[in-house]
C-alpha cells in the first residue's frame, strides 16, 4: 500500500470525536468482493433489485433497468421517472460499447431568454423551482429502450421489484425520513401531500407506500408507450401546463432516445470509454487524463501537494474548454477530436509550472488546435440531484448509469395522480451565457436554450478496459463536480495503489476554472493543506460531495470488487 497523505471518509466516520483520534483499522477499508456479478448503488433495496434479476438469469442491462426503476421508488431525491440520464454499455462477447442518451429536452415553447428579466438578468430560481423549470423527461424512454434492445428478460419481469416496493412500501431509515423534509417539496401541494403528509412528516421506522407510483409503474411495464403517447402523457402535460409550465403532449410524443458512439481515450495502457456530448464528462475526463499522462503521478504520495497540484491544473484547463465549447451536438458543432487530441494536451502541459498555481484569469489556450468558440449565431435551432450505479454480470458485460433530476427532488413538482417528481433540468442550460448556474458553472453560447435541445451535462458514466477486459465501472453524481470525482477515484487506484473502496472514500478535490478556487473535502492532512496554499491556491473546505458507486475487477483472480460510497448510509455493493 502506498503512503497516503490523507485519511478516508470511512476513517473519518469511525473517528472518535472526544479524543480526536482516528480508528486506524478503518483507514484501509476493504471493498465487497463477489465472484460472478455485482450491483453497486446508493440504496440497498435498489441494489437488491438488480441482484435479484441477475440471479434470475438477467444480464447486466436487465439488472441496470431493474435497479433504475427501483431507485425511482426508494430514492426519489434522484432516482426518477421524471428526469433523464445516460447509460454506457459494454458487451463483452462482441466487444461493443454503446451509449444511450436519454437526457431531458427543452419544450418546443422554450426560448433562449425565458429566464431573464426585462433588463436581461437571470430571474432568481426561475430555472430551478416549479413548473417552468421542467424539461421533457427521458428516463422512462431510456430504460425501456435499453431493456428492449439489450436486455433478456423483458420489461414486466425487470420492473417487478420496483412495483412491489411501491405497492408494499418499505421502512424508512432516519436519513431517508429526514430527506423527505426537503423544503422544495413543501412548496407544491401534491408533493407536500405525498412525501410530507401535509406536514405530518414521516418518522424513522414507518412504512412509506406509494400506490399512485405503483399504478404508473404497472402501466409502464405493460404499455411503456403510454408514458409518451397515452393517458400518462395527457395527464402529465395537463398538470404541467396548469402550473404554468411549457410541456405539451406533442413534446412528449416527440421525445426519442439517442444511441451514440461513446468516447474513447487511453491512459497508461488503459482504454477509457466514457460519455460523449451532450455530456461534457467524457471529453473533459479524457482531456484531463491526456494532460496527466505526461507525468508519473505515482512517484508522489496520494493526495500530496505535488500530486494534487498537477491534477488540479489539468482540471482547470479542461473546465475552461468545457465552458467555451461543450453543448448538444445536435445543435452546435463540438470539436471533440481536437479537445481530446494528445498533442493538444501536451501543449496545455507546457503551461503548467511545478511550483506555482496558475491564475484562471491569465490562462491562454494553446493556439492552432481549436476553432474559435461558438457564439449565439453558431447555435442551430429546430423549425445537483443525480445518482449513479454500476453493474457487471457473470459474462463480463458492464453497465454504468448516471441518472438525474438535477436539484434534490428536482423542481419540487410531483406529477398529479402519477406519483413521481419532475426535474428542474432547464437550469443546466446557460440561461445567460457567462453567468453561473446553481452549481457555479459558467457556460457559453454552445449551451444556450433552444426548443428540443438537450442541456449540457457533467454526468460521466465510464467503463475502463485493459487488454479488452473490463477493469473498472465508474461514475458519480455531484453536478459540476462529477467529472473531477470520477478522475479522483480512477487516479487513486491506477496511480496511487488504493483499492476501489479506499479510492471512493478518499477526500475529494475539485477545480472548475471559474471561480478560481480549489474546493476540498475534510480529511486532507495539515501538511497537504499548507503545501497547496504555499503553491498559491485559494483552498476552500466545502463539506462532502458526490457519491461514487463503483466496481473494480481484480486482474489476477477475476473477482469483482465493489466500492460503495460511505458518505451515505443506505447504499450497498452486492452480488454473487
Amino acid at each position: 500500500m502506498k503512503q497516503v497523505a490523507a485519511v478516508s471518509i470511512a476513517a473519518i466516520l469511525f473517528s472518535c470525536a472526544a479524543c480526536g483520534q482516528v480508528n486506524a483499522g478503518a483507514i484501509h477499508e476493504q471493498p465487497v468482493r463477489t465472484r460472478h456479478a455485482m450491483v453497486v448503488s446508493i440504496h440497498h433495496r435498489a441494489t437488491d433489485a438488480g441482484v435479484q434479476i441477475l440471479e434470475e438469469g438477467g444480464n447486466a442491462v436487465d439488472a441496470a433497468v431493474a435497479t433504475g426503476f427501483a431507485l425511482a421508488v426508494v430514492h426519489p431525491a434522484a432516482g426518477n421517472l421524471g428526469g433523464g440520464g445516460f447509460m454506457l454499455i459494454h458487451l463483452q462477447e462482441s466487444g461493443k460499447d454503446t451509449f444511450l442518451d436519454y437526457r431531458e429536452r427543452a419544450p418546443q415553447a422554450a426560448t433562449a431568454k425565458m429566464y431573464l428579466d426585462a433588463k436581461g438578468n437571470p430571474i432568481p430560481d426561475a430555472s430551478i423551482t416549479g413548473y417552468r423549470a421542467i424539461g421533457v423527461p427521458g428516463s422512462v424512454a431510456g430504460m425501456v429502450y435499453a431493456e428492449k434492445k439489450y436486455g433478456k428478460l423483458g420489461l414486466e419481469k425487470v420492473m417487478e421489484p420496483a412495483i412491489r416496493l411501491a405497492e408494499e412500501g418499505y421502512v424508512l431509515s432516519e436519513d431517508e425520513a429526514a430527506a423527505l423534509h426537503n423544503p422544495q417539496l413543501a412548496k407544491f401541494p401534491e408533493s407536500r401531500s405525498l412525501f410530507q403528509r401535509n406536514g405530518d412528516f414521516y418518522r424513522p421506522g414507518e412504512f412509506f407506500r406509494q400506490p399512485e407510483l405503483a399504478e404508473t409503474l404497472k402501466t409502464i411495464s405493460t404499455d411503456p408507450d403510454d408514458f409518451y403517447h397515452g393517458r400518462i402523457a395527457r395527464k402529465l402535460a395537463a398538470d404541467v401546463q396548469k402550473g404554468g409550465g411549457l410541456i405539451t403532449t406533442e413534446d412528449l410524443a416527440r421525445y426519442s432516445v439517442k444511441e451514440r458512439e461513446p468516447l474513447t481515450g487511453t491512459y497508461n495502457g488503459y482504454t477509457i470509454v466514457s460519455a460523449p456530448p451532450p455530456s461534457s464528462g467524457g471529453v473533459a475526463l479524457i482531456e484531463m487524463l491526456n494532460i496527466l499522462e505526461g507525468y508519473n503521478l505515482g512517484r508522489w504520495p496520494d493526495r500530496s501537494p505535488e500530486e494534487m497540484h498537477l491534477i488540479v491544473e489539468a482540471f482547470r484547463r479542461a473546465y475552461m474548454d468545457r465552458m467555451d465549447y461543450l453543448g448538444d451536438p445536435d445543435y452546435v458543432k463540438v470539436p471533440v477530436d481536437e479537445l481530446t487530441d494528445k498533442k493538444y494536451a501536451a501543449s496545455w502541459r507546457k503551461s503548467i509550472t511545478a511550483d506555482q498555481a496558475s491564475a484562471s484569469k491569465d490562462l491562454k489556450r494553446p493556439e492552432g488546435f481549436l476553432p474559435s468558440p461558438p457564439t449565439m449565431a453558431d447555435v442551430r435551432h429546430e423549425s445537483t440531484e443525480t445518482t449513479h450505479y454500476s453493474v457487471m454480470d457473470a459474462d463480463g458485460n458492464a453497465v454504468s448509469v448516471t441518472t438525474t433530476l438535477n436539484n434534490g427532488f428536482g423542481s419540487g413538482v410531483t406529477a398529479k395522480g402519477l406519483g413521481f417528481v419532475l426535474n428542474d433540468e432547464m437550469d443546466d442550460f446557460a440561461a445567460k451565457p457567462g453567468t453561473a448556474n446553481m452549481f457555479g458553472l459558467v457556460q457559453g453560447p454552445a449551451n444556450s436554450i433552444a426548443p428540443g435541445k438537450r442541456p449540457l451535462s457533467s454526468m460521466t458514466p465510464t467503463i475502463v478496459l485493459k487488454d479488452g477486459q473490463v477493469r473498472f465501472v465508474l461514475g458519480s453524481p455531484g453536478g459540476g463536480r462529477i467529472i473531477t470525482t470520477v478522475a479522483n477515484i480512477f487516479l487513486s487506484v491506477v496511480d496511487e495503489g488504493l483499492n476501489i473502496q479506499e479510492a471512493v472514500d478518499a477526500p475529494r478535490f475539485h477545480h472548475q476554472y471559474l471561480p478560481d478556487e480549489l474546493d476540498v473535502e475534510p480529511g486532507l492532512s495539515a501538511a497537504t493543506m499548507e503545501g497547496l496554499r504555499s503553491l498559491g491556491y485559494d483552498v476552500k473546505v466545502d463539506g462532502h460531495w458526490s457519491d461514487g458507486e463503483c466496481i473494480a475487477v481484480d486482474p489476477k483472480t477475476g473477482e469483482l470488487e465493489g466500492g460503495q460510497d460511505h458518505r451515505h448510509h443506505f447504499g450497498k455493493a452486492a452480488g454473487y
